[in-house]
Order: C-alpha cells, then sequence, then structure tokens
C-alpha cells in the first residue's frame, strides 16, 4: 500500500476541519495545519498550510470545464450514467468542472513547486506567486509529475525558463516521452540544460520521495512529502475530479495514455487511501486540493481538510 498526506476541498458535501492533535490516535501522523484560506481564488488564490514545520501554499492556476460525453469520464459509459453521481452531490453533470492549482513547498533553503499549471496566456499561475509574494528565480526545484500541457506548460514563458534558477526533475521514463513528441521540440530544448532525470522510488528533493504510478502517462509520479511523521501526497493525475475519480476509479478515463494502467494504478490509489486515512493534495479537485478519501454510507468520499474562510478568520 502507498503512504499518502494531506488535504482536499470537497465541495457541497461535509466538510472536515484538521483533526486537533489531542483526538489523534496515538502514532497517528498530524495532519497539514491550513493558516489561511481565501474566499474565490478569483479574489486571492493563495492557500497557505503546514505539512509539519514546513510551509506550503496552494497556487490556482485555472479551470478545465469538461464535456459530459464520455470521452473522458466514463469511456464506454453513457453521459446520464457519470451524471447520477454528481447530481446525487448536488454538481451540475455538464460540463464536469476540474481545477489546476500547482503546490509550492518550503524546506530549509529550497523552494519546491511541484508541476507549473498551463502557462501561456490561460494560466494564472505567476498571479499566484505574486499574491503568495514568491518570485519565480527563487524556485529551487520544479517537479513535474508528469508531461501533460496542463502540467508543464508553464516551464516556458516567451522563450525562456520561467524559473531560472531551478532544476527541473521528473522521472527518466516521462522526459523520454516528452522528447519524442515533435510538438514538444521547442520546450526540450529550451528545458535540456536544467532536467535532472530520476528513476521513481527515491528521494529527488530534500523530504520527497517520488512513487511509480504510470498510467496516466509512460512515466507519471506521486510526490510524497514529508516532515517526519507529518506527510502529504501530492497525487498529481492519478485522479482527476473529486467525485468521479473517487466515487468510481475503475471508470475509464480519456486522458490516460494506458487506460488499463490508469485504471488499475487510481483504483489501487483510492483503495489504499480508504484504507490509511492518509493525507492527500489532488490537483484537479476544487481549490485547494487538500483532504482525505475516506468510507461514508459505503462508498469513498472525498472529505475536505481547508478551513473556511470563517473559519480561518476566526
Amino acid at each position: 500500500m502507498r503512504m499518502t498526506m494531506t488535504g482536499a476541498a470537497l465541495a457541497g458535501l461535509a466538510l472536515a476541519a484538521c483533526q486537533p492533535a489531542e483526538q489523534r490516535k496515538s502514532g497517528e501522523p498530524a495532519p497539514p495545519n491550513p493558516t489561511q484560506t481565501v474566499a474565490a481564488p478569483a479574489e486571492k488564490p493563495v492557500y497557505r498550510f503546514k505539512i509539519g514545520a514546513l510551509d506550503a501554499i496552494a497556487l490556482f492556476d485555472g479551470q478545465n470545464p469538461v464535456p459530459n460525453d464520455n470521452k473522458v469520464f466514463g469511456v464506454g459509459l453513457t453521459p446520464q450514467a457519470v451524471a447520477a453521481p454528481l447530481t446525487a452531490a448536488g454538481q451540475p453533470a455538464d460540463p464536469i468542472m476540474l481545477e489546476i492549482h500547482p503546490l509550492l513547498v518550503r524546506n530549509g533553503d529550497r523552494t519546491m513547486l511541484f508541476d507549473t499549471g498551463l502557462g501561456g496566456g490561460e494560466g494564472q499561475l505567476m498571479q499566484s506567486l505574486r499574491a503568495a509574494g514568491v518570485d519565480p528565480a527563487a524556485v529551487t526545484d520544479v517537479l513535474i509529475s508528469h508531461g501533460h500541457p496542463d502540467h508543464i506548460g508553464g516551464l516556458v514563458a516567451n522563450g525562456r525558463l520561467a524559473f531560472p534558477n531551478a532544476a527541473i526533475r521528473m522521472s527518466q521514463a516521462e522526459w523520454a516521452s516528452i522528447r519524442a513528441k515533435p510538438e514538444m521540440a521547442d520546450l526540450v530544448r529550451i528545458a535540456t540544460p536544467k532536467v535532472q532525470a530520476f528513476q521513481p522510488g527515491g528521494e529527488v528533493a530534500p523530504g520527497v520521495t517520488a512513487q511509480d504510478t504510470a498510467g496516466h502517462t509512460p512515466g507519471h509520479v506521486a510526490y510524497l512529502i514529508a516532515d517526519g511523521q507529518n506527510q502529504l501526497l501530492y497525487t498529481g493525475d492519478l485522479m482527476h475530479h473529486w467525485i468521479l475519480s473517487v466515487e468510481h476509479p475503475d471508470w475509464r478515463v480519456g486522458y490516460d495514455d494506458d487506460q488499463a494502467a490508469g485504471e488499475k494504478a487510481r483504483l489501487d490509489e483510492v483503495t489504499a487511501l480508504r484504507n490509511s486515512g492518509a493525507h492527500i493534495y489532488a490537483y484537479h479537485f476544487p481549490f485547494p486540493g487538500l483532504g482525505k478519501i475516506q468510507t461514508r454510507e459505503g462508498r469513498a468520499m472525498f472529505i475536505s481538510e481547508a478551513q473556511s474562510t470563517r473559519s480561518a478568520a476566526n
């Protein structure tokens, strides 16, 4: 079973604040400690929290509405089948809304950015970094989960590296996959001097371990971020939607390069998370993407650990 850690956002269902330390079972890892959030990403797209002593910031980048046409979610099913769990949760069934929010973590003298969003004229990552008071030149490590455009689009801006002083870290299999795509030629040329590719399974930056979760792409990885017993699993695209991916991880996803392998990786992870009660940061779940997957009413549900604006202010 993979270890997974930190939190996500549950829209419309029961919201769960971080569990006070005195209520945790002996030996249970402490949850992340949110310290600031905002009412709407359009106002101030920054959410600050802690992973142990590490400072972490969720950075809003944008939204991606997906048609309910069985080309992305529920491949081989019907729009009505996909709509059913959404409408049961009081959510719109078409389009299906995904959000995009890279994660920034500070560990000592390292400032680590996990994925880089859409980039171009669509992504809002740079605005979010400014709101957080983070200079792109201060980023020391960019850790890429995989090479899809909504995760690496912000690596390059105006023909230059957007984070000029950062090492770019990704799995060897993913780097090979990116280099094989003609449409990525400019990005490859610009990024190559900074890329440090790795084999998953070990520490790739201080306190960060890469886990092999191939299937969505050939070299997709999740990142376990740890400060002692305090841990957070950055899931990348193991899961896309806070209802569909969690309640129905066995549904095929059109975004997956290998749909069978993607289904297995997703099903294995959701099963592990239900059993472990571990914390996750889910890149496409509702901002800021912090929470747990728990069993409620006999099914898997995503439970937010992000404080509301009101509770953060009190």
